[in-house]
């Protein structure tokens, strides 16, 4: 990854500890397991970050592990609101500055709150997208909290 990415930039500033991973992006598949497989990590490491919106506080960020799906009842409740949506693909890009595939819960273009699900905690290192497709943010769960001031609990289901 020749250039850093506005969320290595934020972790850099707050000079908290990480590593870059790139990985062949396949466009037909931008699926967690795919990454998973490509960086050699575990899928239950591997956290996607799905863009909701909330019924009372609007924009909400997700981070999940890729082997879950969001569960929306339970990010509505932890996030203060009746009900949550996800939404839809055409306003991710101009909502955090990110396209599908490459959304990080660091370096957005507007701060929103953030709910991490609290599984991660379980790990010494998880993997995020680092906000590019084809690159993945690997640090310590703990970290994340810090640097973005999430909420843990429990947002996600069986699933994928």
């Amino acid at each position: 990854m020749a250039q850093k990415t506005n969320a290595a930039r934020q972790l850099d500033q707050m000079k908290i500890p990480y590593e870059l991973r790139e990985y062949t992006v396949d466009e037909s598949d931008l699926s967690a397991g795919t990454v998973a497989e490509k960086i050699g990590f575990p899928l239950n490491q591997v956290y996607k970050t799905i863009v909701a919106r909330g019924d009372k506080t609007g924009v909400i960020l997700a981070c999940i592990p890729g082997d879950k799906e969001l569960n929306l009842k339970a990010l509505a409740s932890l996030s203060g609101n009746k009900k949550a949506e996800v939404v839809p693909l055409k306003d991710v890009q101009p909502l955090t500055g990110y396209i599908r595939g490459g959304v990080s819960p660091l370096g957005l273009k507007k701060k929103f709150p953030i709910f991490l699900e609290e599984a991660a905690l379980q790990h010494d290192t998880i993997s995020i997208s680092a906000g590019i497709r084809g690159g993945v943010i690997l640090l310590n769960p703990k970290d994340l909290l810090t640097a973005t001031g999430a909420t843990c609990g429990s947002i996600s289901k069986a699933g994928e």
